[in-house]
């Protein structure tokens, strides 16, 4: 079967899970109820389906490349993005004012799921511009948003984001690229900056580079450090595209895999630019994308994996391989093995649980910005890395039995089932990589004492009672798993030492989202009414896979001695 949109599915976490009708009830999207959200699902995913999917293998074969100084995109893209910006796809959320939809984020981060999982090489492109909408509309001045926003909202114009150098990665504080003031408004950017996704293209007018760089009395370090709008195309006075500015591709990196999106090495000349927010205030403007775009990446990772998952279970259906166990009773197919089953719900189940996580956390962006309650901004900041390190790590999981689901013929390029394990494997790396999510949830998410995760595991535990007599085990189950994990971040809040949650930090990320998935799987079965598909699943997840959160916790609470008490040449040795 071709790629299916899983309208249903967001229209289940819609009105039992998540709980959308709340964000309609408010008055900043009242316009957006129920039903009028369906309707944008359902005209999105037949984009998807019927235009996006069908690129995704050119993208992988056919890849993007770099011609006398000119992108050339992979074939049939520019028809891809045609319909991405002609469907309104890459400003639903933005501010009316400028020509967005102001439709809520939740609904966004469900067209962007879809896209993803038809193609994700593709698909970075209007993300990069969502977020630079999103830093523009917060940070810039009003001359700017005036100009650029209406662009980068119809698509006319591409965003993206200029943050790593040769010297600095994970590091940001240590990149050297230099700005000058000209007098006059404007400023000279000078440096290299590597691994930008999609640098350039010839699928639109003009390609819109967010850049960190240091002004000459910027101190070292972040707190240095400076946010530009460098076009690559100058605006005349009429606002439409002018001279070239003093900027180039200099290579497109050869990758592991979304080969369609041009990842560029960019070199800055002396560029003109215009400043973002403040002086020496560039990080706080630069995270508003980066917050943007930590969302918009876990979303990248479980959507991957939900290709994956349509294109293992289709061969699963189809494979036949010897007499199966179920004989007559069963399709004859390798779907009828147990392990071949097992391997199919745990993707089906992990894919729930991350859609699950994400839609969460964009409705509490959603609240937070019709209500003004700081209630939600924090539930947003707890939840941003739990859903980018898990989404993504569930789409590389996901994708990786995608590819055992295949059997030998997984390995095989031809079936394209590899192709969405290397598409997906650098989620996990890029917009900070799962380390350094994990290293802040134990960090700068605990620093209220771990405030925010309590007031989320009371929500857990208050609906685990409450369904205690009609699921009673799996019930227990959650409401054990969540006392674990309350034991847990009560330890983690006692270290002095940071070192002692940084070891740890992975594997209690990894069983916080254990307990939420399990909470959300739950929270379906009894929406469903305790029989049905969505309850079985709820059973494998809660039976199978939560009881993983005991090691985690225990790995998470082993503090960092051990870590360390191994030198690097015993490790060589």
């Amino acid at each position: 079967m071709p790629y299916r949109a899983t309208t249903e599915d967001f229209q289940f976490l819609f009105d039992h899970v998540i709980g959308y009708d709340q964000i309609a009830e408010t008055e900043l999207f009242a316009e957006a109820p129920s039903d009028m959200a369906q309707a944008v699902l359902t005209e999105a995913g037949k984009m998807c389906e019927e235009v996006l999917a069908p690129l995704n293998r050119n993208g992988d074969l056919i890849p993007a490349k770099l011609e006398n100084g000119v992108v050339r995109t992979s074939p049939g893209f520019d028809e891809g993005y045609k319909a991405i910006a002609e469907g309104g796809w890459i400003g639903m959320a933005a501010d009316p004012e400028y020509g967005g939809m102001g439709l809520p984020l939740t609904l966004q981060t469900a067209v962007n799921d879809m896209m993803s999982a038809s193609c994700l090489s593709l698909q970075l492109c209007p993300l990069m511009t969502q977020g630079q909408i999103e830093a523009l509309e917060h940070h810039a001045s009003d001359d700017l948003k005036n100009l650029y926003l209406p662009k980068l909202i119809t698509g006319e114009w591409a965003g993206t984001m200029n943050l790593t150098e040769p010297q600095a990665g994970s590091d940001v504080g240590a990149l050297s690229s230099k700005a000058e003031d000209n007098g006059d408004g404007t400023y000279s950017v000078t440096g290299q900056k590597i691994f930008i996704s999609w640098g350039d293209n010839d699928i639109t007018e003009n390609v819109c580079h967010l850049v960190l760089a240091r002004l000459p009395d910027g101190v070292a370090g972040t707190k240095g450090i400076s946010l530009f709008l460098v076009p690559k195309l100058i605006p005349d006075a009429d606002g439409n595209p002018g001279e070239r500015n003093s900027l180039r591709v200099v290579s497109l990196e050869h990758k592991m895999g979304l080969h369609g999106s041009p990842t560029a090495v960019m070199s800055f000349e002396g560029a003109r630019g215009w400043m973002i927010g403040e002086p020496h205030k560039g990080m706080a403007a630069m995270f508003t994308m980066m917050n943007n775009a930590r969302l918009g990446v876990g979303v990248q990772g479980y959507g991957a994996g939900e290709g994956a998952f349509q294109q293992a279970l289709e061969y699963a259906l189809e494979r036949k391989q010897g007499r199966t166990p179920l004989g007559d009773k069963g399709n004859g197919t390798i779907v009828d093995f147990a392990d071949v089953r097992r391997m199919l719900t745990q993707m089906r189940a992990e894919l729930f649980a991350a859609r699950a996580m994400a839609m969460s956390l964009a409705k509490a962006i959603d609240m937070a910005r019709a209500t003004g309650d700081a209630e939600w901004n924090t539930r947003a900041a707890l939840l941003t890395p739990i859903v980018k390190a898990y989404g993504t790590e569930t789409g590389i999981n996901v994708s990786n039995m995608g590819i055992q689901v295949h059997g030998g013929m997984g390995f095989i390029e031809e079936t394209g089932a590899a192709q969405y394990l290397r598409d997906v494997r650098v989620t996990a790396i890029y917009e900070g990589t799962n380390g350094i999510q994990a290293m802040d949830l134990v960090g700068r998410k605990m620093m209220d004492e771990g405030e925010a995760a309590f007031r989320l595991l009371e929500e857990i535990e208050t609906q685990a009672e409450g369904a205690r007599a009609q699921f009673p085990n799996m019930s227990e189950a959650v409401w054990s798993a969540a006392e674990d994990l309350r034991e847990t971040v009560e330890w983690q809040v006692e270290q002095k030492d940071m070192q002692d949650r940084f070891a740890g930090a992975v594997p209690f990320l990894m069983g916080f989202a254990r307990v939420l998935g399990a909470h959300f799987h739950l929270k379906a079965a009894i929406a469903e009414g305790g029989k049905g598909p969505r309850t079985e699943l709820a059973r494998f997840h809660i039976n199978r896979l939560l009881p993983e959160h005991v090691a985690q916790f225990a790995q998470a609470r082993a503090g960092a001695a051990g870590l360390y008490a191994l030198t690097p040449d015993d490790l060589v040795s």
